[in-house]
């Protein structure tokens, strides 16, 4: 997998509104050759000489499902997703999935188990893993399965599905699952462990051992009796098909956890609230007695959870690449974070001279090409973004005429993508349930990578358009085909027929994954994290723009969640998630597995560090929350770099700018005569960003306002006040320090 990067209705119903999140389910229109969508379209069959999905062979395939998931559409891009899509031609089963903290792979025999606890750092020193390795492998006596399928999911949760005809055997796995539940039917449970296991406990039924150092128990139903011949275990089931086993945190938590060992969880559910400057989201599992009457549960929390919940926590922990698991003794827990900000554009100041900034506007709008040559939807996608960052600054300046003229490039590329039947288009794969778009790159056809990459710029283009021109964004218009790519990349919905629920983002890892096939030994990855929290910043605004709360807000927790897992899982800001092995402040790539100080293109420290920063939006504010790793960061960049930047230098200095406004301005100032901008940006846009912010200060995260779309910036103790307000008429905006500031219909003030 190649993952993308920065690189050198009408006639038919769009959509059946949805009260919660104005997206809901569609019924799937009767095929046709173009499926309108307002005034756009999409095509139900790929363009001549293109292709879908494929193994790494390039046969062509469909979901590994079973005919009672067939219809569901698969959550790609998923921890689990090698489940679905068979990658690799000869493994019909899995590759290593990182549930954390258990590891697993699906076998011929049944699911092999792990709890890796001692990182491994590559040669060079570039990437560490906590790699999956079998301490057992849990099945039926006998099995000997030709594949395994996606029987069913949930959230966070999936139940792999074996048969060979005479025994059937399905297991329930997840993030945070201390436990492994399994069904089976047509053979004794089983057991086979790496090693000669040391058993602790032996009750009859329940069984305490030890493999590789890490501790397990066994669960079969009451009144059976787990055999152990060698490193096989086995125990009858006596007419019932139930049986579980679990990691435990010591050997003492036995009891404890046995008082779970039968509340099987059936599934999982997260639930999430924007309002007044805090995100709320509650992480909820349902369960079912297998026997008896308990129904609670333990689950292991990650880091970016238990940071941000007051709920109770027990003593017990796991290891996990993503720092220590905290465990909590219920079946939900809530988290609560501050809103993180986002604006069209950073707001006017006086650091900002107009006739400086209208000429480099002007480079850019009467550029012969201002879409530098983009054809495939990643770099159409750079180029929409590039674009789109002007609008606002124009129009801040009374640069009509420049602004409209942006607004018109924007129209018309998003016009012709969401037009079937073109050189640029978007078709519907039945089979996949997903909407790519053609030119394809970086394997958003083949292997259904990186959609929310990509996609993120074409909403957050629209969303700027919207800003300026409500009619253009109306569903019957041409907002219908910008809701089919959210359906796509991020849809709020778990009752759409045609795409699956929030298809890339991991609500429980807190961030996106952007292989769509997970097919490595590491387990899913994500580069890009800032390419990521662009489609969560463009669903605020184009929630914002529309009058579609549900998708704002929305945003608004993914924007929350994701950041904060990227503070910790790719800049490690607490210094708490990296082993010390590593060396190294910050990741490029977060895996299943570790994180690695690469990119999938070149090991260039430049975009090493910059690929987590690009773009530079209003919605990367986020970021200045962490300004002692965003320093730390840069420094090792130039350590690494052996100096300053060279070929990234306008979006190391615009992420610098973040933390120290001045040090940033300070190398534009004497470096801004010489370089080329970075393929998505322009002189015009890290002008205004470096010189604001110098000006105003660098974003203050402690204080949130009451709407999204708000922001607190403070330079010497003084802090000014901005947000955009898209209503139509005036609104009062409160900020948690008590500060209120009043903002005029569809526009940006500051006090």
């Amino acid at each position: 997998m190649f993952v993308s990067r920065a690189r050198p209705a009408s006639v038919l119903v769009l959509v059946t509104a949805l009260a919660a999140v104005g997206l809901g389910p569609a019924a799937g229109p009767a095929m046709a050759a173009n499926i309108p969508v307002g005034a756009g379209s999409y095509s139900d069959t790929r363009p001549a000489g293109t292709s879908g999905p494929t193994t790494n062979t390039g046969t062509p395939v469909t979901p590994k499902l079973t005919a009672a998931a067939r219809n569901k559409p698969v959550p790609t891009n998923d921890w689990w997703s090698s489940l679905a899509f068979q990658r690799h031609g000869d493994n019909p089963y899995s590759t290593p999935m990182y549930g954390h903290p258990l590891t697993y792979q699906a076998t011929a025999a049944g699911l092999q188990v792990g709890y890796p606890t001692t990182p491994t750092v590559s040669g060079d020193g570039r990437q560490y893993e906590y790699a999956h390795k079998a301490d057992l492998t849990l099945g039926l006596t006998g099995l000997n399965s030709p594949d395994t399928k996606a029987d069913s999911w949930s959230d966070w949760t999936v139940t792999p599905y074996w048969s060979d005809g005479t025994r059937t055997l399905r297991t329930t796995i997840g993030h945070g699952l201390p436990f492994v539940y399994a069904k089976g039917t047509g053979g004794d449970a089983r057991v086979t462990t790496a090693g000669t296991p040391e058993v602790f406990a032996d009750q009859g039924n329940v069984l305490g051992i030890t493999v590789a150092g890490h501790h397990y128990a066994l669960f079969a139903p009451t009144g059976a009796d787990w055999t152990v011949a060698g490193s096989a275990l086995t125990a009858g089931l006596g007419g019932r098909d139930y049986f579980s086993l679990a990691v435990l945190p010591s050997r003492d938590a036995l009891t404890a956890y046995r008082k779970y060992a039968y509340s099987f969880v059936t599934g999982s559910k997260v639930s999430w609230s924007a309002t007044g400057g805090t995100v709320r989201a509650t992480y909820s599992l349902t369960t079912a007695p297998q026997e008896g009457t308990e129904t609670g549960t333990l689950q292991a929390l990650y880091r970016h959870q238990w940071l941000n919940t007051t709920d109770a926590l027990t003593a017990y922990t796991y290891v996990s690449p993503r720092g220590t698991m905290k465990v909590r003794e219920s079946t939900s827990f809530t988290t609560s974070q501050q809103s993180a900000a986002v604006l069209p554009a950073l707001p006017p100041s006086s650091g900002v001279d107009r006739a400086r900034l209208k000429g480099h506007l002007d480079e850019v709008a009467n550029a012969a090409d201002p879409f530098s040559g983009a054809v495939d939807t990643y770099w159409t996608g750079k180029a929409l973004g590039k674009l789109a960052q002007l609008v606002p600054m124009a129009d801040q300046i009374g640069e009509t005429a420049t602004r409209d003229k942006l607004i018109g490039l924007l129209k018309g590329r998003l016009e012709q993508w969401f037009t079937a039947g073109g050189a640029n288009q978007f078709s519907y794969d039945t089979s996949w349930k997903t909407l790519t778009g053609y030119p394809a790159s970086y394997g958003s056809d083949t292997e259904l990578n990186d959609h929310h990459f990509h996609y993120s710029y074409y909403v957050y283009a629209a969303a700027v358009v919207a800003q300026y021109d409500q009619a253009w964004a109306a569903e019957s218009a041409w907002g219908g085909m910008v809701e089919t790519l959210v359906r796509d990349a991020a849809n709020p919905s778990r009752d759409d027929a045609q795409f699956p629920f929030l298809r890339g983002f991991d609500v429980y890892a807190g961030h996106s994954w952007a292989s769509g096939h997970q097919g490595f030994a590491a387990g899913n990855n994500q580069e890009s994290s800032s390419e990521s929290t662009n489609l969560s910043a463009a669903l605020v605004l184009w929630g914002s723009a529309t009058g579609d709360t549900g998708l704002r807000d929305l945003g608004s927790y993914l924007l929350a969640t994701e950041s904060e897992a990227i503070g910790q899982y790719w800049f490690d800001a607490d210094q708490q998630v990296f082993p010390a092995s590593f060396g190294h402040d910050t990741v490029g790539m977060v895996w299943g597995s570790g994180g690695a100080y690469s990119t999938w293109w070149t090991a260039n420290p430049e975009e090493i560090h910059g690929i987590n920063a690009l773009p530079l939006t209003g919605g990367s504010l986020h970021l200045s929350r962490e300004k002692d790793a965003i320093k730390r960061n840069l420094a090792e960049m130039v350590r690494e770099n052996g100096g300053p930047a060279v070929e990234w230098r306008d979006i190391l200095w615009e992420f610098e700018a973040l933390a120290d406004p001045a040090a940033a301005k300070a190398k534009w100032d004497a470096g801004n005569a010489g370089y080329s901008p970075e393929a998505g940006e322009s002189r015009a846009h890290t002008y205004h960003w470096i010189n604001t912010l110098n000006s105003l200060g660098a974003p203050d995260a402690t204080v949130t306002g009451s709407i999204p779309t708000s922001a607190v910036f403070v330079k010497g103790g003084v802090r000014t006040y901005a947000a955009h307000n898209f209503e139509s008429v005036a609104r009062t905006v409160t900020f948690s320090d008590g500060t209120a500031l009043t903002v005029p219909a569809r526009s940006t003030a500051t006090r």
